[in-house]
């Protein structure tokens, strides 16, 4: 489903992805972990095109996104949780949730308000509520009903779980769970390691821009020399 492929990316003159490679599989559900400044966020820009690579390849479905403009690569697929969250603090939250809506493709049950209120039955009780009146949690169950809201074929979590309580934290984990069963691809950062080994088919650990594991849960379990080494603080 997505290919990226020996990507580099600068901000201006300083590189922060040196040849970063990774894939997601239609329908699996896969980590993108490191410390903090690794390059994970990076990453993901690179991805929705907001940090363009000099070099290397970005494939979705078979296309090529290298030379495409945000707004495309949104219209193909990629639903993005931005990092911080970013919903608009100035409009309600239903009015957070249509602003950017677009409809399925017919192929799956499509996300409605109705669909992201059943997930999120605290997002529908603060319908009225504006943004930036929220909750951090709450604004995380925001972000990812807006990113739902636009059908996408991949979602993006950047820090899906960051600055959360521990009871929201568990509640997003289970709203990623309850994704997955239902075939939603996911590329999701996070650093905690358990719910993401309990969760994701496939793990990708990245260390000052460059790719430096991969594998799978059962493998990264074995491996606490690796969590400790990329992972620990």
């Amino acid at each position: 489903m997505l290919e990226v492929a020996g990507i580099d990316a600068f901000y201006g003159q300083s590189q922060a992805l040196f040849g970063m490679s990774l894939e997601v599989g239609t329908g699996q559900v896969v980590s993108l972990m490191g410390r903090n400044g690794m390059g994970k966020t990076s990453t993901v820009r690179a991805i929705m095109g907001l940090l363009p690579p000099r070099n290397g390849s970005l494939r979705f479905m078979g296309r090529d996104l290298t030379s495409l403009a945000p707004y495309r690569i949104a219209q193909l697929g990629l639903g993005l949780v931005p990092e911080g969250r970013q919903i608009f603090p100035n409009l309600t939250v239903r009015e957070n949730l249509i602003a950017t809506a677009r409809p399925g493709d017919g192929q799956r049950e499509a996300w409605t308000l109705a669909r992201v209120y059943t997930l999120f039955p605290r997002l529908e009780e603060r319908q009225g509520s504006m943004g930036d009146q929220l909750s951090g949690g709450e604004q995380q169950m925001l972000a990812i009903g807006r990113a739902l809201m636009t059908n996408p074929k991949l979602l993006l979590l950047d820090e899906a779980t960051e600055g959360l309580a521990p009871l929201i934290r568990a509640e997003i984990w289970s709203c990623l769970a309850g994704l997955k069963d239902a075939g939603q691809a996911i590329l999701v950062v996070d650093k905690n390691v358990e719910a993401l080994t309990d969760i994701c088919d496939h793990h990708f650990i990245v260390e000052k821009g460059h790719l430096v594991w991969s594998g799978n849960s059962t493998e990264l379990r074995a491996n606490p020399e690796v969590q400790h080494q990329y992972l620990g603080v």
